[in-house]
């Protein structure tokens, strides 16, 4: 007697090694079907989280503007969470090395809870938020002081005339320069648009993934940041998948007029 098989009347008949194989296949295909589904909302609840992480920190950068008169400074990591300047608005380490374009969200200064041990606010995938903001200004109606955007008195007496002269985001990394997007279809904002500029550099980079030319134009110091939608190894720009977000002049400078700090 076969002991795959049913009773039928008085007789068993067994199962053939095809039916197994079939069943077999369906359930397969039924588990993969839900550990797929599953991963797909683990990335959405991923990616959801992210996103809404740096919402916040925006909202909370533009709160912190109307506080203080300015915007902060960006940390790093030895800063704990705090901003890195020199007390007068500059953003520099003790060294006297700038640090306005490659630095991290500074969480403890606008009071985010969601951080690390050392202060750090972290993406979904438990990597810092990074941070850049505007040094260089242009169209100001007299000569300014500097720097502009990160200190109240300075931003205050400069008035609302400067406008950012060194912040770009591109689309792809391709033909980029460390003050240009180079082509100008290449170009989302210009120089005179943006005065903070955050992202999260993604799953790839919890996983010690490198990727391609477009997300190495994110990291490399310089005021020039690449954003568009994922795509995969293989891409163009080789892999990418960091989430930017930014502040305008617009929006800062209205906060503060409305907030009666300007003009």
């Amino acid at each position: 007697m076969s002991p795959l098989g049913i009773a039928t009347g008085n007789t068993w008949r067994g199962f053939s090694l095809v039916e197994v194989a079939v069943v077999m296949a369906i359930v397969g295909l039924l588990l993969g079907s839900m550990l797929y589904t599953l991963s797909a909302h683990l990335e959405q609840r991923d990616e959801t989280r992210t996103m809404r992480n740096l919402d916040d920190a925006r909202e909370l950068l533009l709160a912190f503007a109307i506080v203080n008169g300015r915007l902060p400074c960006p940390a790093r990591e030895s800063s704990s969470g705090d901003e890195l300047g020199d007390g007068a608005g500059a953003c520099r380490d003790a060294a006297g090395n700038d640090e306005y374009y490659r630095g991290l969200l500074p969480a403890r200064a606008l009071g985010l809870h969601e951080v690390d041990a050392q202060g750090f606010a972290r993406d979904a995938w438990g990597n810092r938020l990074r941070y850049a903001v505007a040094k260089s200004v242009i169209g100001c109606a007299a000569s300014p002081k500097l720097p502009h955007f990160t200190s109240a008195q300075n931003l205050k007496a400069n008035g609302i005339t400067c406008q950012p002269a060194d912040l770009l985001i591109c689309r792809s990394a391709a033909g980029v320069s460390a003050a240009s997007c180079g082509a100008a279809a290449n170009s989302l904002t210009n120089q005179n648009l943006v005065v903070a500029v955050l992202f999260s550099p993604g799953k790839n980079a919890a996983l010690a993934r490198s990727g391609g030319v477009d997300e190495a134009a994110n990291a490399d110091g310089d005021a020039v940041f690449v954003t568009h939608p994922p795509a995969p190894q293989g891409a163009a720009g080789g892999e990418f998948d960091d989430r930017l977000t930014w502040i305008t002049v617009g929006e800062l400078y209205g906060r503060l007029i409305a907030a009666g700090l300007l003009p």
